[in-house]
C-alpha cells in the first residue's frame, strides 16, 4: 500500500510539474508575442493546424489553416499593437491527447496612447504530443474587434498579404 500511494504522490507531482512548466512556456511565448516576435508562439502549432477565431467582418475572422496562414493571422495581431495577458490556464487529457481551456485578455494602445481596443477571450486548444492541432478563440464582444479593425484602417494598418 505505501508502493502505491508513493506512486500516485509522485504521479500527481509530476502533472503538476508539467502544467507548471506549460504555463511557463505559454508566458514566455506571450511575453514574444507581445513584444512583436510571434515566432515562438508559431512554432508550437503543427503544420496542419486549424485556428478558428468568432465570426465577424474583420481580418481575423474564419477558420485559419495551416502554419502559413495562422502566421498571416499572428501577423497582423502584432501589426495592430495587440497585447495580451494571461489569466487563467486549465489542462485536462494526456499527452498525446491533451485540451487546455485558457482565459485571454488583450488590448491595443495606440502610439498617443488611446485605448483602441480591450476585450477578453476564452481560448480551446486541443494538442497531440505537444503539439498544437486546433485553437478556438471566443470572444466576450466581436463588435469591439470590428471597431478595432475600422480604426486600425482609419491608421494605415492594412491586413498581412496573404
Amino acid at each position: 500500500m505505501t508502493k502505491f500511494l508513493a506512486g500516485a504522490a509522485a504521479a500527481l507531482a509530476g502533472r503538476a510539474l508539467f502544467v507548471r512548466g506549460l504555463r511557463l512556456k505559454f508566458e514566455r511565448d506571450l511575453a514574444k508575442l507581445n513584444a512583436g516576435d510571434y515566432q515562438p508562439l508559431l512554432g508550437g502549432y503543427a503544420d496542419d493546424a486549424v485556428l478558428v477565431f468568432n465570426d465577424g467582418d474583420h481580418r481575423w475572422a474564419g477558420e485559419h489553416r495551416g502554419k502559413a496562414a495562422i502566421e498571416r493571422f499572428l501577423r497582423d495581431f502584432t501589426a495592430a499593437g495587440l497585447r495580451g495577458e494571461l489569466r487563467d490556464v486549465q489542462i485536462g487529457g494526456p499527452p498525446w491527447d491533451m485540451t487546455v481551456w485558457a482565459r485571454f485578455d488583450d488590448r491595443a494602445v495606440a502610439p498617443d496612447g488611446e485605448v483602441l481596443y480591450r476585450n477578453r477571450v476564452a481560448m480551446v486548444i486541443r494538442t497531440r504530443w505537444g503539439r498544437i492541432v486546433r485553437h478556438e478563440d471566443f470572444y466576450e464582444d466581436t463588435g469591439r474587434i470590428e471597431t478595432l479593425e475600422q480604426r486600425l484602417s482609419e491608421r494605415g494598418v492594412v491586413p498581412a498579404p496573404a
